[in-house]
């Protein structure tokens, strides 16, 4: 196993982390095949692994139940341990301490090392802020309760860098891979994020396991090259010297033991100039299957009625081209939008499409956007 530092914390982490969010089920996506999980989980910590990550609302809250139960043994003290408040559910400074105190007992310890505030964006950030969360995570760090203070993020690269700015955090989890360089903070916040001293820890690596099997077009690209899709993907992120660590989401025994195999193989400066050339290709074959061709230029904001159209361009054609997982992500980071930024607010009133240098049928797109994802 490889190992990086975790920002300037002093830290230092597997390069691969095991994230809990997709655990093996019995069908339910509460119903955790607890002991394929706890095997998964014991053999990512026996050949390396020291980070684990999970959340409050993962498998209806038994993803914290089953990481629990597979770090008893002593494999508690082996990994650092990172759960996420629910601050979607959090209506008074108290409920910060309810819900921690639930995720402690759940996880059968008296501590987490890592503490992240779960999916922080626009919509929520005043709301914490007039919460007095940096006072309450002061009191649960003095009592020992949480380690280290960060915030995992959906949300557009502006937005990211004003709470970045905001309070001096020690880390961050943020979705990127190949296929979104230029999604939410992308490439951008991940550079500005590390500048600031932040340890970076990337999800979604292969866009919810579309990566690893991608489509017909992009997949004779992968053929004749013998390369393993998602260990290259994997590897790509391992390339950059601002990632201090990759989380994945691994359902089964063999996706651990091939995830270990990629991080032992990982670095930066790892790639090829034979490697680096296929990525771009493979990367621009994504980009032509778009039904949009939307290259995200800005030129038809501001909406007068608040619609984020490049947002809701893109999310379409990550669902058109991607299935699966991915498909239910672009989804649900629909739904989170605040309603004034829905492609349903559109009122056709053509001032974008005067503007677009793509000739993009906006209107008519936002039609079918908030259809498709209503």
């Amino acid at each position: 196993m490889q190992y990086r530092k975790f920002g300037t914390t002093g830290k230092t982490v597997s390069a691969l982390g095991f994230g809990a969010m997709r655990l093996p089920t019995r069908g339910k996506e509460s119903d955790v095949d607890e002991p394929a999980a706890v095997e998964m989980l014991r053999y990512a910590v026996d050949h390396g692994v020291n980070y684990v990550d999970t959340a409050y609302g993962y498998h209806g809250g038994n993803s914290e139940v089953v990481v629990g139960k597979a770090l008893e043994d002593g494999y508690r003290d082996k990994v650092l341990l990172a759960t996420k408040s629910p601050i979607y559910k959090v209506e008074k400074t108290g409920d910060f301490d309810r819900f921690l105190d639930q995720q402690l007992t759940r996880l059968r310890t008296d501590r987490v090392d890592l503490y992240l505030l779960h999916c922080l964006q626009a919509k929520y950030w005043p709301k914490m802020q007039q919460l007095g969360v940096f006072d309450w995570a002061h009191g649960a760090r003095a009592d020992g309760r949480i380690g280290r203070l960060g915030f995992s993020f959906h949300d557009r690269c502006d937005v990211f860098k004003e709470i970045v700015d905001a309070y001096d955090w020690s880390f961050c989890q943020i979705q990127y891979n190949l296929v979104n360089e230029d999604v939410q903070a992308g490439t951008e916040g991940l550079e500005y994020a590390a500048g600031k001293g932040l340890a970076v820890v990337i999800m979604e690596p292969l866009f919810g396991g579309t990566l690893a099997c991608p489509p017909p077009p992009v997949r004779e690209i992968w053929q004749p090259t013998g390369k393993d899709p998602a260990d290259l993907a994997l590897r790509w992120l391992w390339d950059k010297p601002e990632v201090s660590l990759v989380l994945s989401g691994m359902s089964t025994l063999e996706q651990v033991r091939r995830n270990v195999a990629s991080a032992d193989r990982s670095g930066v400066g790892g790639l090829d100039e034979q490697e680096r050339q296929l990525v771009r290709r493979v990367q621009e074959t994504y980009l032509g299957l778009s039904p949009i061709p939307c290259t995200k230029c800005g030129y038809c904001m501001p909406c007068p009625n608040g619609v984020d159209i490049p947002l809701n361009l893109e999310l379409f054609n990550n669902a058109t081209v991607f299935q699966g997982s991915s498909k239910a992500l672009c989804r649900n980071l629909y739904n989170g939008l605040p309603e004034a930024q829905k492609a349903k607010t559109c009122e056709a009133c053509g001032t974008c499409e005067e503007n677009c240098p793509q000739g993009i049928e906006i209107a008519q797109s936002m039609e079918a956007i908030a259809k498709h994802f209503g």
